[in-house]
């Protein structure tokens, strides 16, 4: 279960426990806050207020990191760890234009989609071989 501190129909002027940039923290009772679109796979830190988004994706990402290093491939992506939409720097990040998916996207996807993907970490069995 993931904890949330946004109020329902409260948005509220945050300062980052991290670095200190002012944000904007809630929801408008129609739509969720941001933070409700990353995956929920950092540990709770009850020391700590709210994170802005840039220091919330980068302890997201060591949450991934330690994941993905810690369970082989075949262990499959809880759902709570999906995300409705993708979030760049956590599903993809774009490179000379191009958007390049991350270990964590094929994950997530749950098998090799044969394009021959950078990251993909299902050894491109799907890949078919240009003769």
């Amino acid at each position: 279960m993931r904890l949330f501190c946004c109020k329902k129909g409260l948005i509220m002027q945050k300062k980052c426990s991290v670095c200190g940039v002012a944000f904007a923290c809630g929801n408008t009772g129609q739509q969720a806050c941001w933070c409700n679109q990353l995956p929920a796979i950092m540990p709770l830190d009850f020391e700590q207020d709210c994170r802005c988004p840039q220091c919330l994706k980068v302890v997201i990402k060591q949450g991934i990191e330690q994941f993905v290093q810690q369970n082989p491939v075949t262990v499959a992506i809880p759902k709570q760890y999906h995300n409705a939409q993708l979030i760049e720097d956590i599903d993809y990040y774009i490179e000379d234009g191009k958007w390049v998916f991350t270990e964590w996207y094929h994950r997530k996807r749950g098998s090799c989609c044969g394009n021959g993907c950078r990251h993909c970490p299902y050894q491109h069995i799907n890949v078919k071989s240009k003769l």
